[in-house]
């Protein structure tokens, strides 16, 4: 087998179907095989990637239809049975299956999207259309691994997954990393060969319009209606689709980017980019945004501290979600935090409350609860205050393991960007001592670093911060 060019991820310029078809960093082959002689068309499993534009799965697929001189049909399986996701969850996804289509069909790749398990939804297509082959999205979470293991274990084509949502292919990272500090210079080292656009090809084989397979119509309160989704209401400011991101990238770059480095920790106003969930869902590339801020007209110490964080951090969090199987347990974090915690599990607790006391917000702490509010209200939580608000809810509950399930429930019922790397690697940050040190010895946290109430609120303008959030739940959660 040929070693294929890197451009092959990139933009799909290659077409010669040997080089297309050998390893790259990117892609994992589940599924070994040359695509199938009398395959009919290339199928494109979309999960983690939800987008039609800057995304290397599907440019794989482009490319591989090319070359087999066959159409492109690109599939969503939709369940309303996904752990934790609530109905502000799906409709800031299924808004996003609007932006999807109208981007796929500019491509000339059909787009289907059908009800169920998404594993079952892909073998049931696959049955129907007879595939070459079929290519997915990569995902490091343990639901997205079940999908892709079952559909593994059943399908009868050459299958690849594509690691389209990082910057670094996340294969280069085989181990766990133990802090920023061990994965900083091994991704700087290479990520040049990386932070290059990607090519937006086009099928050159359209999809007869007359063989569209069944599937639903992509609207929004119709499909709503077929999940029948209860559980945390939405949010109907916080619209989601990859125009949106496009919109809110350009709006972080022009007013916000400058005063990063700054005034990243100052959540009155916010400067940071809010695009998390936005990445969460796939809706826009981090390579998409990392390229925009490398173009931007802005101090290179802004510049910096956002790559940090977008490249980094975000691929620091997905490097232990991927390497460590307990990512959402306490157990998963770090020996010494664990020991100190188990130390310090029979400390007094000055204050004590309930998991359903938490998510009413009735702690005797203001800025707590405005945090709460802040993620109840708006289905999202500032990055400093999101420490902040799990360290208390460890030096509130009655041990750390009650903790670490609070924090985590909360957060992916409530958050917008739940059940993400980022926010399960917050969680065992700030609970767990995960990708950090041992600080001072205390109560209650041992060594596990400490916030106080008095030196956070001076960090920013907490008072605003109080009133913002108070102006939006109109007094509600403050009664304490």
């Amino acid at each position: 087998m040929v070693e294929p060019s890197r451009e092959m991820i990139r933009g799909c310029r290659v077409t010669k179907l040997e080089l297309l078809w050998g390893p790259h960093p990117r892609v994992r082959i589940a599924i070994e095989g040359q695509p199938v002689a009398d395959g009919t068309c290339v199928v494109y499993w979309m999960q983690r990637a939800q987008r039609g534009r800057d995304n290397a799965a599907l440019n794989l697929a482009i490319a591989t239809g090319n070359a087999l001189k066959l159409p492109v049909i690109a599939c969503f399986g939709l369940t309303a049975a996904y752990p934790s996701a609530q109905r502000r969850h799906y409709r800031f996804l299924v808004d996003g299956l609007i932006d999807i289509k109208a981007d796929l069909n500019a491509k000339g790749v059909a787009f289907v999207v059908r009800l169920g398990d998404p594993a079952e939804v892909v073998l049931k297509l696959a049955s129907e259309l007879k595939p070459a082959v079929v290519i997915g999205d990569e995902n490091p979470l343990r639901v997205g691994q079940m999908w892709r293991d079952h559909l593994t274990e059943s399908l009868q084509v050459p299958l690849r997954f594509v690691d389209s949502d990082v910057v670094i292919p996340t294969s280069l990272f085989p181990k766990e990393e133990y802090a920023a500090r061990t994965i900083r210079p091994k991704i700087h080292r290479i990520w040049d060969e990386y932070l290059k656009p990607i090519p937006n090809p086009k099928a050159q084989v359209p999809w007869p319009d007359d063989m569209l397979p069944k599937g639903e119509a992509i609207e929004t309160e119709g499909l709503l209606g077929k999940l029948k989704v209860g559980g945390v209401g939405e949010v109907p400011s916080y619209r989601g689709g990859t125009q949106e991101a496009i919109r809110r990238l350009r709006i972080f770059i022009e007013q916000r980017l400058p005063r990063y480095a700054t005034e990243r920790n100052e959540p009155t106003p916010y400067m940071t980019s809010e695009l998390s969930a936005h990445l969460h869902f796939g809706q826009i590339s981090p390579l998409t945004i990392a390229l925009a801020v490398l173009e931007a007209d802005v101090p290179e110490e802004s510049r910096a501290s956002y790559l940090e964080e977008l490249i980094v951090r975000r691929e620091l969090a997905i490097n232990f979600v991927a390497r460590n199987p307990r990512y959402d347990e306490l157990s998963g974090c770090p020996n010494w935090a664990l020991a100190t915690l188990a130390k310090h599990a029979d400390d007094p607790r000055p204050h004590r409350y309930s998991p359903a006391q938490l998510e009413a917000g009735e702690s005797h702490d203001p800025l707590w609860n405005a945090s709460q509010m802040e993620m109840v209200l708006t289905g999202r939580m500032h990055n400093y205050m999101r420490m902040y608000w799990a360290k208390k809810i460890l030096e509130w509950c009655p041990d750390a393991e009650a903790a670490f399930a609070v924090a985590m429930d909360l957060n992916d019922r409530y958050e917008m960007d739940g059940r993400d790397p980022n926010g399960y690697t917050g969680i065992a940050w700030a609970i767990g001592g995960k990708h950090d040190r041992p600080w001072p010895e205390r109560p209650i946290f041992g060594t596990v670093r400490f916030m106080s109430y008095e030196s956070t609120r001076r960090k920013f303008d907490s008072d605003g911060y109080i009133a913002r959030v108070r102006s939006l739940g109109q007094g509600r959660l403050f009664d304490a």
